[in-house]
């Protein structure tokens, strides 16, 4: 099934809606255009039967008819016993000469009059009128106004709920498979292990010292257990607490230099952090954690080329925030996929998850109230941008 463009179709909407309401509105200014014209018409009617010789007057007056009951006013003129003598402009058919058309025609009447009083002379004619189409065209307005922001709201909301929806399941979908795959090399490690002790000590590997084993089983159980935790303080609300940021970048620069030789071959890294910076609100377990899935990142960019990854961090002004860049200067980050690169699932490496922008955003932003982004680079490779509150700005 073929994902659906919601923001293209909620922009349709819209047009769509805003068309109708200004197609309605310029038939009514239009309408309101020709009352002005039949205003001035009767004007001058009128003028033309005041100035005209006797007898004019009749012929004016009955222009003068003509004109009203063109502009569409719905008119009753009863007598004496509301008995109706003549109706124009009504919504429906009707036959005066009937008792049955006389009563419903008295109906209506009762109906105008609560619109507007009467004219005419006591306890003689009356005339009867209502309001003219325009103004009945008027009047649904607001209601049209009200439906359509209920519907906004309505297909917004339906909208909205949905995108999270769909975004939570990609995410817990893609935190799923992130999960498989960081346990799944120390598992296998262990089941390595674990088919050595199995064999025959004759048969072991000679190079093999007493205790290897052990120290190889003890380093993939801290491994598992670094990960579960890991995960388990990913899942709800942490407690953030002072934390030198050479701290944080000095345990991510240990974890790097003892993989570069085997993940990085030919790369270079460079940290700069001064020792004076202000401690950050953190939880360090994480901060590294999202620190280290952008440095992963930078190695794999840099994969089979060799190259340079810089950590700086620098204060800004007036104490209250940290800024910290890691930098390469591999082939930078595809067009297609900056705008959507911190979204669950999206990635540029064929067999990654998507998963490693997408925790460190939740991290920086969700927990500790920062901000991260990537910036432009000119010059090529990639350069995010780290930006931590400081704990003295609490």
């Amino acid at each position: 099934m073929p994902r659906i463009k919601w923001p293209v179709a909620l922009a349709t909407a819209f047009v769509l809606l805003l068309g109708s309401y200004v197609l309605y509105t310029q038939q009514i200014v239009r309408a309101l255009r020709e009352n002005a014209e039949t205003l001035t018409e009767i004007y001058g009617v009128v003028q033309e039967g005041l100035t005209s010789p006797p007898g004019g007057e009749v012929q004016a007056l009955s222009r003068l008819q003509e004109i009203i009951i063109a502009s569409g006013v719905p008119i009753v003129l009863t007598g004496p016993g509301d008995t109706v003598y003549a109706a124009r402009n009504l919504p429906f058919e009707l036959d005066l000469d009937t008792p049955a058309g006389q009563e419903r025609a008295r109906q209506y009447v009762q109906r105008l009059d609560e619109q507007h009083p009467p004219v005419g002379v006591p306890d003689a004619s009356h005339l009867h009128y209502g309001d003219t189409p325009e103004v009945l065209r008027l009047r649904w307005i607001p209601w049209l106004q009200a439906a359509g922001l209920l519907l906004t709201v309505v297909v917004g909301y339906t909208v909205i709920r949905y995108q999270r929806r769909a975004e939570g399941e990609r995410a817990w979908t893609a935190m799923a498979r992130e999960l498989a795959h960081q346990l799944g090399t120390p598992i296998s490690s262990l089941q390595g292990w674990l088919e050595l002790l199995r064999m025959p000590r004759q048969e072991q590997p000679d190079e093999l010292a007493e205790g290897d084993i052990a120290e190889g089983i003890e380093e993939d159980l801290l491994r598992l257990g670094r990960i579960s935790h890991r995960f388990e303080l990913i899942g709800h609300e942490t407690e953030l607490r002072a934390t030198p940021l050479k701290d944080v970048v000095g345990d991510l620069e240990r974890y790097l230099h003892s993989r570069l030789p085997r993940f990085g071959h030919g790369v270079e890294l460079h940290v700069d952090v001064p020792d004076d910076l202000p401690p950050v609100k953190s939880n360090d377990v994480l901060l590294t954690w999202a620190l280290e899935n952008v440095v992963k990142n930078a190695l794999d960019a840099l994969a089979g080329r060799g190259g340079r990854i810089t950590i700086r961090a620098r204060e800004l002004s007036e104490r209250r925030w940290v800024e910290l860049r890691i930098q390469d200067d591999g082939p930078g980050v595809h067009p297609d996929v900056r705008d959507r690169l911190f979204e669950p699932g999206v990635t540029t490496k064929s067999g990654g998850w998507g998963v490693g922008l997408a925790l460190a955003r939740r991290i920086v932003e969700g927990l500790h109230r920062g901000r991260i982004e990537l910036l432009d680079t000119p010059g090529g490779g990639a350069t995010f941008l780290f930006r931590l509150p400081a704990a003295e700005a609490s």
